[in-house]
């Protein structure tokens, strides 16, 4: 065989294996979800790489039987004529030189050669091809692999059966199941944030959306202590006064206390009727139907239930049947996008940095928003969805202004109380103490 052809023959097959690293890469690495909605559009490769990845043992020992072959094919060509071929040049140039010599010099330069080849173009460089566009490369590379595969299937099968009972040798009884967890997701919105391809402020608001189904009703509706509610037994004025200070369109309504709310009075209903020259007699004729969820429910339970209320509120009870508070479709967007305007002025920040380091912070903080924003992650088995919850149970008992506790190196500091319940938290990182040396 001439010399060039010689020459041509192994590059060629450090191409094939090139193309056989580019392919093993580039379908491990391919996202499924990518490939799916690719195939579902009807893109023959797609799903030709997703029929490949469903059976990664099969695949790869397809690839290694290649690479393999490859590697001998081309170990032979060098090694045992390209070398000789070489070693024959040496000596006509260098005639000093004896043959073995010549031989051993011309090998060792052939396998240098034909290693650093194989090592950029057979390896990395189609490696980092596959890494930049994967779900691209597994679709070209599908059809030939998949061919490659039937015409090596038995070997394939013999080699896939092989490692399959090294594996349970070593106790290992099935392949892992590909699962996405939540922290990857956030990884991944961190990384499209990073490259610009996601705005912070929507970072933040798929943070907030991930967080709902593990977040209880407690944690965003409005507590029974800050409710407006109507005393059906009150007479018509002082209803109708009620009913025009609050900023809120649905009131509950009970009579003369509201542990037992009967149901919700709309104030457009109200104003409705008075427009139509209907003057009320009483507030107890609009009294309308909301839903009733326990409190131990999750957000997303909330959230179907509003769908389906047309009073726009859901009441939310205790086990006792008791009511706890109210949530509306508000405090669920605000749950996401943070706090909005009222009429009672611009929203408050959970938390402010002051000058000297510290963190002003308000009571009704939730619970993983301090995780996030300060790093302290409370015990899972304590039952609070609050900053305020934290600092009572770190305390034992109801604290005072001024009340201070140490919890993991912070200072947590009571501020203010609003009556039975703390308004202002200042939080505070302690200063690690100096270890003492002792100078022999």
């Amino acid at each position: 065989m001439p010399l060039a052809a010689e020459i041509g023959l192994i590059f060629g097959l450090v191409l094939l294996n090139g193309f056989l690293a580019l392919s093993e890469l580039a379908v491990v690495s391919a996202r499924r979800s990518r490939l799916q909605l690719l195939a579902s559009r009807g893109h023959r490769g797609a799903a030709a790489a997703l029929r490949l990845a469903e059976n990664p043992g099969r695949f790869l020992s397809t690839v290694q039987i290649g690479i393999t072959l490859v590697g001998v094919a081309a170990g032979a060509i060098s090694g045992a004529t390209l070398a000789d071929r070489f070693g024959d040049y040496l000596q006509v140039v260098f005639p000093m030189l004896t043959e073995s010599w010549a031989d051993g010099l011309a090998f060792a330069l052939v396998v240098t050669a034909v290693t650093y080849l194989s090592l950029i173009v057979g390896e990395l460089v189609p490696k980092q091809i596959a890494l930049r566009n994967a779900e691209r490369m597994a679709m070209l590379v599908a059809g030939p692999m998949s061919m490659i595969a039937r015409v090596a299937a038995p070997a394939v099968s013999l080699l896939d059966f092989s490692a399959r009972f090294c594996l349970k040798l070593f106790g290992s009884r099935q392949e892992a199941a590909e699962r996405v967890t939540e922290e990857e997701i956030k990884t991944l919105v961190a990384e499209a944030e990073m490259a610009g391809v996601v705005e912070p402020a929507e970072r933040a608001m798929i943070a907030a959306v991930m967080r709902l189904g593990d977040r209880p009703v407690r944690a965003v509706m409005t507590p029974r202590a800050d409710l407006d509610w109507l005393d059906l037994d009150a007479p018509l004025a002082k209803q109708l006064e009620r009913l025009r200070a609050s900023p809120y369109a649905s009131l509950p309504a009970g009579h003369g206390r509201i542990d037992h709310a009967e149901g919700v009075v709309v104030a457009k209903d109200v104003l409705d009727a008075m427009l139509d020259g209907k003057a009320p007699q009483s507030l107890n004729g609009f009294l309308r139907t909301a839903p009733v969820i326990p409190d131990a429910a999750d957000v997303l339970d909330a959230l179907e239930h509003l769908r389906q209320a047309p009073v726009g509120v859901v009441l939310v009870v205790d086990e006792f049947g008791v009511l706890q508070g109210l949530i509306s479709s508000s405090d669920v967007l605000q749950s996401i996008v943070g706090e909005l305007a009222s009429p009672a002025g611009a929203p408050q920040p959970y938390f402010t940095l002051r000058e000297d380091g510290s963190w002003l912070v308000d009571g009704v903080m939730p619970r993983d928003l301090m995780g996030e924003a300060f790093g302290l992650e409370p015990p899972d088995d304590e039952d609070y969805d609050t900053v305020a919850g934290f600092a009572l149970a770190r305390f034992g008992r109801l604290p005072v202004a001024g009340d201070h506790v140490h919890w993991r190196g912070w200072r947590i500091e009571v501020l203010d109380m609003d009556g039975r319940r703390i308004d202002k938290l200042l939080l505070q990182r302690e200063a690690p103490e100096p270890v003492a040396v002792s100078v022999q």
